[in-house]
């Protein structure tokens, strides 16, 4: 595999703390990789030891075919969790300084600057200071400024967090077009519908350790079957599925009705919940096989304590 990133055996901790334990993964040129897990699972900690903002405890990381270096550092573009910008300077100058330090001539990075703002829809703002944008404008600013010079290895850290649904979309499409261009991405995320819908492979990390690396659909095969149901709004069918060791997850259907996700697994078949709803006569409006969500295979892997404890 030719790899834009590999890291080996990474370990990171603060004191008597341990945030990261031997974590091994690799990027391949070319791809959008997904770093995935639950707030506090030690995602932004892997990836400043990948940017050189933290130190490794012990582990060796690969960059681009060599050590982490300045070199190496140049062909990186990296948006970090803490957002920032010189909040007096305008727009395309923010974008244009930055593409500078990474060795952009500055005549070639305001024009940069200016057809990344135009491309994508803040062509009118690009004289306004950072300090004088909606924190939505603000943040996508700073996604431009991590790819105005055209690196071959881009890092975001979070980069959906703060965005409303249409701006999501719009960093979505600027993840793709990056890739389309050659370059490879790794970005994290807690909300796992970004990476179903953008990945070609993904690392899944719980409490400092990996769950799990590969794609997006050998993962979602490790997750169990499941079943979806819907009543009316007011029947409760929880009385039904708890006796008989289902499990389940409840969320709002149709028209009113409830709807219930049912984990189909350990003897609890499809045959054995519907025979158990027809003896309780309930009134099932739906009933259907449904595809696992990468949560739920998330979840699958490493339990749901483990997700509960590295969300708190």
């Amino acid at each position: 595999m030719n790899a834009a990133l590999e890291a080996e055996g990474l370990v990171k901790r603060y004191g008597a703390r341990t945030a990261v334990e031997d974590l091994s993964f690799s990027v391949p040129r070319g791809a959008i990789y997904g770093v995935l897990g639950p707030n506090g699972a030690g995602k932004s900690t892997t990836l400043r030891m990948l940017v050189g903002v933290l130190r490794p405890t012990a582990g060796k990381i690969t960059l681009l075919g060599g050590p982490v270096s300045r070199e190496a550092l140049r062909r990186v573009g990296y948006l970090p969790e803490e957002r920032g910008l010189y909040r007096a300077m305008s727009a395309r100058a923010a974008i244009a300084y930055l593409a500078r330090l990474k060795g952009v001539p500055s005549g070639e990075a305001f024009k940069r600057a200016d057809t990344l703002l135009n491309e994508h829809g803040l062509g009118k703002v690009r004289r306004k200071k950072v300090k004088t944008l909606s924190k939505g404008m603000a943040q996508k600013v700073q996604v431009l400024a991590a790819i105005a010079h055209e690196p071959d290895l881009i890092i975001f850290d979070e980069p959906f967090s703060g965005l409303d649904p249409v701006n999501q979309r719009v960093l979505e499409e600027t993840i793709r077009a990056q890739a389309a261009a050659g370059r490879t991405i790794l970005f994290s995320t807690h909300v796992m519908e970004h990476a179903e819908r953008l990945c070609d492979r993904i690392l899944l990390i719980a409490e400092g350790h990996k769950a799990f690396e590969g794609t997006v659909r050998d993962a979602l095969a490790l997750a169990p079957s499941l079943a979806v149901l819907e009543t009316d709004g007011e029947y409760d069918i929880a009385p039904v599925l708890a006796p008989r060791g289902f499990q389940w997850t409840e969320e709002l259907g149709e028209h009113g009705n409830r709807r219930w996700r049912v984990r189909l697994e350990n003897g609890h078949g499809a045959r054995q919940l519907l025979q158990a709803c027809v003896e309780a006569g309930a009134p099932l409006s739906l009933f259907e096989p449904a595809r696992a969500s990468l949560h739920e295979a998330f979840v699958a892997l490493v339990g749901d304590k483990a997700v509960s404890r590295a969300a708190e």
